[in-house]
């Protein structure tokens, strides 16, 4: 007997976690990594907001307001390629780092590049290394905001 899904796919939002180490959209259609990756950037002290597909993160991203979001690159509606060009050419959003997670193949890295994609994370890939990159992004993200703000207030 095949599945049948009784209802539409719904946003999972997580709790506002105070002091988090920040905010991240993780985008998926695998709920399990959905969950795997939520789980250990938790456990990281990160806030973790989730998606199913690329169209469903350009439908929350100005709500959820991340500091990075991750992206599968394989699914349906809306691929992580197609979701990091939309996120990329829109000006409230092109400056929000952006990584990959997936096989890593050739064509992947060099589709992601073409999209703006900031970093490549592959599958399967061990939580150290995502927290490292997430960290990272996390950290390159608020030097900007502070080098624009910083920018902002001489005169």
């Amino acid at each position: 007997m095949a599945k049948t899904r009784t209802r539409g796919p719904q946003p999972t939002y997580s709790r506002v976690v105070p002091g988090a180490s920040g905010r991240v959209l993780v985008v998926d259609d695998n709920k399990v990594i959905r969950q795997l990756i939520k789980v250990n950037l938790e456990l990281e002290g990160f806030e973790v907001v989730t998606a199913s597909d690329g169209a469903e993160c350009l439908d929350i991203v100005h709500d959820v307001a991340p500091d990075v979001i991750t992206l599968d690159v394989v699914m349906p509606r809306l691929d992580g390629f197609g979701a990091a060009a939309r996120l990329k050419a829109d000006p409230r959003t092109r400056d929000l780092p952006v990584a990959i997670i997936s096989a890593c193949t050739q064509y992947e890295v060099e589709s992601g590049i073409e999209a703006g994609v900031d970093a490549f994370i592959a599958k399967p890939f061990e939580p150290a290394e995502l927290v490292q990159v997430v960290r990272r992004l996390v950290e390159r993200r608020g030097r900007r905001e502070r080098r624009g703000a910083g920018a902002g207030q001489r005169g």
